[in-house]
């Protein structure tokens, strides 16, 4: 799958390894529509490397129809990645009772329903698109987390959004084969993100701490080139890549 002159949609774009993803495709020749809830943020980045942004809230079908609507109207869409999620921590049973029923389905609704409403329409409007000399239409690239697997202490909602992302990848790749359109997923550890950049210096050097080699954060850049690598190898389907340093998360 060529990126020169495809056109690409990336949620959770506004910041993080959404932003870097954007910044990376649009380096190496695509089209790219910036989606983020925080439209400010989208526009910021997408001004930055000529791409156009969208105000978009991945949970809403209308939104990311629009959105995905938008896109094939540049060119062709190729390609989708989906980085909008949420990491909100709470236990199963804390000091206060049980964890509240819409805590759970927050993260699950923005995490995975999310990730499955881009992936669903953004394979619709791929699947009307003309196939490649090789006969692929697309690629849609999703973001699980090494929690998906390793999920600590707190992380009952998040782990199970994440491990749902993990188990749609074989299915929908399966379902999208007769359409051109290849599935993948990239499940990340530990990276340097705004939210872990906030935290004390001793509380980054404790996490740096449990990653073996190479012994730091994962660099958003780092996640971009493998979203590269996915898009360029066209044997590279139904896979799911941890991304992480060969780090395992401990209990808590």
């Amino acid at each position: 799958m060529q990126l020169e002159g495809s056109v690409a949609v990336v949620t959770g774009a506004g910041s993080g390894l959404g932003a870097a993803t954007a910044r990376h495709l649009a380096e190496h020749g695509a089209r790219v529509m910036l989606l983020d809830r925080n439209g400010d943020a989208a526009h910021a980045v997408a001004a930055g490397i000529g791409g156009t942004a969208h105000e978009c809230d991945v949970t809403q079908e209308a939104d990311v129809a629009s959105a995905m609507e938008a896109a094939a109207a540049m060119g062709p869409l190729r390609v989708a990645v989906s980085c909008a999620g949420i990491g909100t921590a709470g236990r199963v049973l804390g000091r206060d009772g049980p964890m509240a029923l819409g805590d759970f389905d927050r993260v699950i609704r923005v995490n995975l329903i999310g990730t499955f409403n881009v992936l669903r329409l953004a394979a619709a409007m791929m699947a009307e698109t003309e196939p490649d000399a090789d006969g692929q239409r697309g690629v849609i690239i999703n973001t699980a987390s090494v929690a998906a697997q390793d999920g600590q202490v707190g992380q009952a909602a998040y782990a199970a959004s994440k491990g749902g992302i993990v188990s749609m990848a074989l299915p929908a790749a399966r379902e999208l084969a007769r359409f051109g359109i290849r599935v993948n997923t990239i499940a990340p550890g530990i990276f340097r993100t705004p939210l872990l950049e906030s935290l004390p210096q001793e509380v980054r050097d404790g996490i740096i701490a449990t990653i073996p080699c190479p012994h730091r954060l994962g660099e958003p850049e780092e996640f971009a080139r493998t979203v590269r690598f996915i898009i360029e190898t066209d044997y590279l389907n139904a896979e799911v890549i941890r991304l992480d340093g060969g780090v395992r998360l401990p209990p808590r």
